[in-house]
């Protein structure tokens, strides 16, 4: 049924829950008086179901109206925030049947207390528009939720991409050549494919790839390495084999349309990396890593350059593959971006499994604490291009201790310039949290040649006190020590 068709389902069935209520009827009584059942009346109540004309006449007058305003959109004041929040079409943004929540459970609530419920959401929106959030935020947000309620696995995806290798004769031997999934691309999917296609579009230079679906072109950017060339045919591949028609035809999503664009999007980068980083190849990898007795960054680099993968698709392969096979669940990872002509470091991808970690995003202006192996890194990568000895790849570890509290995680950082970007270069990064299972699969985790620092979120919200790193005051502490101060005078002068 159409989105306005569910919304006026809604709508009707709260005024005939609020006239029922105003006349002191109960469901046997309105019942009786409409002649419908107590279930009929009940589901109409609920938003699932709506009657059609001779009905509508008929519950009219058993509650004293007319049709006309009983199956009009008007309403007064104890329905208009409800009324409001439809109108928003917030309801039908939210992909609640992909986290398992039934639409009319959701429409109990807000018929419970629809005044209350819908202030409470009218402030959500109010929030949203105050701190410039736009839609694809909402998308963005919502797609990580989902990922992490799944431990960022999905069975169905992984045995997509065997039946895809063993349908398509995919060799066994990584990494694959790029040239053998272009022509996977052109021989079954009948795609044209222009390594250099965006290159006459100045405009267009940030992205990677550009597919034009009515003539099944693909256009690549000529600054790609040959592993980004083979990512994004892996990525064009999965669009096509899991038959997905609502989808981004950029390389990266500009601005997401639906939250379904935005998950399917997700779903083909996950085939890609899958794709390019096998299942059982990679566990029996990690497992070897994580037996080592010291800290060994050459060899995790290696098994990246055993795939020939790029850091951001081996980190995202860890992430399938830790949580579900090794037990570690409790992890982050976070891709920084540092703008080496602003002087800026921004988080533009993060992943939090278990529960939201200390390291994370934040939209307000705050300066990520510089003593995050993820931000030291790309100020290392800076000074030696800097000092004229750049280096492609930098890989390193902390054990982070998170101040006033007892979490410590184990990280590891890598990282890169950012191609084909100029002047930017980027990190990413894997914490896990060192607890008991971790210490069990981790046999290097005590190697004292990885260096443990104390760190915070932002320098705002820090009180390490002569920190060198530093880039801003602890102006959130000094307001929380000042509100202190205030809060004990006047405990000393009122009580």
């Amino acid at each position: 049924m159409s989105t306005k068709a569910q919304n006026e389902r809604i709508l009707f069935g709260l005024k005939v829950k609020q006239l029922r209520q105003r006349l002191s009827l109960s469901f046997a009584d309105l019942s009786e008086k409409a002649g419908m059942s107590v279930s009929y009346l009940n589901e109409i109540e609920k938003g699932k179901k709506y009657p059609k004309g001779e009905k509508i006449q008929t519950l009219a007058r058993a509650l004293n109206v007319s049709a006309t305003d009983l199956a009009s959109q008007d309403v007064d004041e104890g329905l208009a925030p409800v009324h409001d929040l439809l109108q928003s079409n917030f309801l039908n943004e939210l992909p609640l049947e992909r986290f398992g929540i039934d639409l009319a459970k959701v429409v109990e609530i807000i018929a419970g207390a629809p005044s209350r419920v819908g202030a409470f959401i009218s402030t959500l929106l109010e929030l949203s528009r105050n701190y410039a959030l736009r839609q694809e935020h909402f998308y963005f947000s919502a797609l990580r939720s989902y990922l992490e309620l799944n431990n960022n696995y999905f069975e169905e995806l992984e045995n997509a991409v065997d039946n895809f290798v063993a349908e398509c004769q995919i060799p066994a031997i990584r990494p694959i050549p790029g040239e053998h999934l272009r022509n996977i691309l052109e021989e079954k999917y009948d795609y044209i494919v222009h390594e250099n296609g965006l290159d006459r579009y100045p405009e267009l230079q940030h992205l990677r790839s550009l597919f034009i679906p009515k003539r099944k072109e693909l256009l690549l950017s000529s600054k790609l390495s040959a592993i980004q060339r083979a990512f994004e045919y892996g990525k064009e591949l999965g669009f096509q084999y899991l038959n997905i028609k609502e989808r981004a035809y950029t390389s990266s999503i500009l601005r997401g349309r639906s939250f379904e664009e935005v998950l399917n999007h997700s779903k083909a980068i996950y085939f890609s990396v899958a794709l390019h980083l096998p299942l059982q190849s990679v566990i029996q990898d990690m497992e070897f890593f994580f037996q080592h007795n010291k800290w060994n960054g050459e060899a995790l680099q290696n098994i990246m350059f055993k795939y020939d993968a790029t850091p951001e698709m081996f980190y995202h392969r860890l992430t399938n593959v830790l949580p579900r096979f090794f037990g570690i669940r409790k992890m982050f990872f976070l891709r920084f971006v540092h703008d080496t002509i602003k002087g800026t470091f921004d988080v533009d991808k993060e992943l939090h499994l278990n529960h939201k970690h200390h390291p994370h995003g934040n939209g307000i202006y705050e300066h990520y604490c510089r003593r995050w192996i993820s931000i030291a890194l790309l100020q290392e990568l800076f000074q030696l291009k800097q000092a004229g000895r750049p280096s492609d790849l930098l890989i390193s570890a902390q054990i982070s201790h998170y101040l006033n509290t007892t979490d410590q995680y184990l990280c590891f950082t890598v990282a890169r310039p950012s191609y084909p970007s100029p002047n930017k270069n980027v990190s990413v990064t894997i914490g896990l949290l060192i607890d008991d299972e971790l210490r069990a699969k981790v046999h290097f985790l005590n190697d004292p040649a990885i260096p443990a620092r104390d760190v915070h979120t932002t320098c705002e919200r820090c009180s390490i006190e002569d920190c060198v790193e530093r880039a801003a005051e602890p102006s959130i502490v000094q307001k929380k020590q000042q509100f202190q101060q205030i809060q004990e005078r006047l405990n000393k002068l009122l009580g």
